[in-house]
């Protein structure tokens, strides 16, 4: 791998990791998006999930009291694991493209509804076996992509009205879940020498990014805090599509 190549996945892996930071979730998906076009998935993930467990602790650790404990265990996380066994069973499936295409066109509809939704003050939340379906869609996806979030967030934001309690429960999911992907990884022997450059420079990306997005995190206003989690929904999953289809024309 080039210096290059490592240099613009570093840049990358600072961009997600303050997006993550400041938002809560998004860091994978937009890693996912933009540095596959430069290296492969089952290269990029691997070197990419483990830092971002870094990241994962240090939210959950500073803002350990906000933490939804209950909500954590009882709602989110059957469905999730659920989900998330069956993605990382079907890691391998040949037909992941396709997959990958229809869940990024399942965001973008997603976003687009919930843009429509707070527009109308008489909008109500997902029914409980709607958010329930959602929850084991976004497991799935995380399981094959590493980037079920946009699913999990959905559901999760409604639900948690508070951006700190937001951001630390979903800070829980994704270390658990990213423990079960690097052991996923790790069984499948993606874990080379040829990691080792990228993972380097990924991890000196970590604290800086924290630090900024943390700050952002703080000073965001919680309605506007709302609209751009929706936003930036829209657009990975837009990137998403667009670099699936690119790579299923090819």
């Amino acid at each position: 791998m080039s210096g290059l190549v490592v240099a613009a996945l570093a840049a990358i892996a600072f961009a997600a990791f303050t997006t993550e930071a400041a938002l809560g979730f998004a860091g994978t998906v937009l890693a996912v998006s933009i540095g596959a076009q430069l290296v492969p998935l089952d290269v990029l993930l691997p070197a990419f999930v483990p830092i971002n467990l870094a990241l994962s602790i240090s939210i959950a650790v500073i803002d350990r009291r906000r933490i939804a404990w209950r909500h954590l265990a009882l709602e989110l996380a059957p469905p999730v694991g659920l989900g998330a066994a069956i993605g990382l069973a079907l890691f391998r499936l040949p037909a992941r493209l396709h997959l990958q295409l229809a869940f990024g066109l399942f965001v973008v509809l997603l976003a687009v509804l919930e843009l429509a939704r707070m527009r109308r003050a008489d909008a109500g939340d997902p029914s409980r076996w709607a958010g329930r379906a959602l929850l084991v869609a976004g497991g799935l996806a995380h399981g094959l992509f590493g980037a079920g979030g946009p699913m999990i967030v959905y559901v999760l934001r409604r639900r948690l009205g508070d951006k700190a309690v937001f951001r630390a429960t979903l800070a829980v999911v994704w270390l658990t879940l990213n423990m079960l992907l690097c052991a996923n990884y790790a069984a499948m022997d993606l874990y080379g020498r040829e990691l080792a450059a990228p993972m380097i420079a990924m991890a000196a990306a970590v604290g800086p990014a924290f630090a900024l997005g943390n700050r952002l995190h703080r000073r965001i206003d919680p309605a506007l805090f709302h609209r751009v989690v929706v936003v930036v929904l829209l657009g990975a999953g837009a990137i998403l599509v667009i670099r699936t289809a690119i790579a299923l024309a090819a």
